[in-house]
């Protein structure tokens, strides 16, 4: 999702994120940015080169590389191959008003202006891709069967509450590399979509309202034999698999109070949420030993597990005041262990290991030459 105002975001459909980043630009001192790792064909501003692909303190990082050069470009996510990602972007050059998917080959990237392939219709509004097992097909959510013109966002509401749309068309749908639909998953009324596969690729997890709240469901990957998992008051959304396919990590809403309640249902019923305090959690794929990761306020979510299936990898602004920065954190599956991975003074987030587990990949604000972009990064991983 993108967004309008500059306060707390989380996992969920990525045309929320690249808005807020856009209301926070770049400010980095020049002291910072003499100690950086500069992309060759950056501009110059006061004879520095702008932007930076890789922090002093990004130990973890090494031969980060740009993958795209404007627009909104979020939740990029590796084939089983590890050589091509998915993601979806906005970008009006790319003849995309709305967010649409596309995909690229990392060893053969597209160059600046060169549009990479579209496998959305181009309708609706679209969200979370993910490669199916094979690398020949892709699944993901849109909206296009809903109404093909993009679904608006939200206005500011006379109430300062800051919310996300939970838009009730979204479908998920599996399409080839030709950009053809090939079958529909879900046909249940209101939101389905987040979907992501297991390392097996036999199994889909997403999010659905379909019993009344945002909770996590199962289905094979063809649509079939569908089970939910969890059933706590508030939204579960952003899962994904453990490397061994046995658990989901996953970020979660869970108000507490008589008045958070009353404020969460209420929301609900106007078909939005507000996604401000998120924490993230894990439970077993038949919905046993759900337990908190995670307490650190703030916005916590976009986890990922690193490929040992011992630490997660995710995006938090715990320790912002304003709402931003957003960073990447890693920490033990046990709740111990906290390390920031990276150090951009805006966003990064949405990062994926490759299944090697020798890559990531991620969505940033860096080295956007004080606009308003989010871009998508890749970057070798250290130990």
């Amino acid at each position: 999702m993108r967004i309008h105002n500059i306060i707390l975001i989380l996992f969920f459909p990525a045309f929320i994120w690249s808005q807020q980043a856009k209301e926070v630009k770049s400010h980095e001192s020049a002291e910072q940015k003499s100690e950086h790792t500069y992309h060759g064909h950056a501009s110059h501003m006061n004879g520095q080169e702008e932007g930076a692909l890789r922090y002093p303190e990004e130990k973890h990082l090494k031969n980060v590389r740009q993958l795209t050069f404007g627009g909104d470009n979020a939740e990029a996510y590796w084939s089983f191959d590890d050589r091509y990602l998915v993601f979806q972007a906005t970008n009006p050059e790319w003849g995309a008003e709305c967010d649409q998917i596309f995909y690229m080959d990392t060893k053969n990237p597209p160059e600046k202006g060169e549009v990479p392939k579209m496998l959305s219709t181009g309708k609706g509004r679209t969200t979370c891709s993910y490669f199916m097992k094979g690398n020949k097909k892709i699944v993901y959510a849109s909206t296009h069967e809903d109404d093909p013109a993009c679904p608006p966002t939200p206005e500011r509401r006379a109430d300062g509450k800051y919310v996300w749309p939970i838009f009730e068309g979204f479908d998920i749908y599996v399409a080839d590399l030709d950009g053809n639909t090939t079958k529909k998953l879900t046909d249940t009324p209101g939101y389905d979509a987040e979907a992501t596969l297991s390392p097996k690729g036999d199994k889909i997890v997403f999010t659905s309202i379909r019993s009344g709240d945002l909770e996590l469901y199962i289905m094979d990957a063809d649509g079939s034999n569908v089970s939910q998992i969890t059933n706590e008051l508030g939204y579960d959304g952003g899962a994904f698999f453990t490397p061994d396919g046995e658990q989901l990590i996953f970020r979660a809403s869970r108000p507490k109070t008589p008045e958070a309640i009353a404020e969460y249902k209420q929301l609900l019923s106007e078909g939005v949420v507000k996604p401000t305090e998120m924490e993230l959690f894990m439970v077993n794929v038949d919905g046993t030993n759900l337990r908190q990761i995670t307490n650190l306020g703030n916005a916590n979510w976009a986890p990922f597990m690193h490929p040992s299936g011992k630490k997660i990898l995710f995006s938090s602004n715990h320790k912002s005041k304003r709402g931003f920065p957003f960073n990447l954190f890693m920490i033990n599956t046990d709740g111990t262990g906290l390390e920031q991975i990276t150090f951009d003074q805006t966003f990064d987030s949405f990062p994926m290991f490759s299944y090697d587990g020798k890559k990531i990949v991620f969505a940033s604000n860096r080295n956007n030459g004080g606009t308003r972009d989010t871009n998508l990064f890749i970057a070798d991983w250290v130990e």
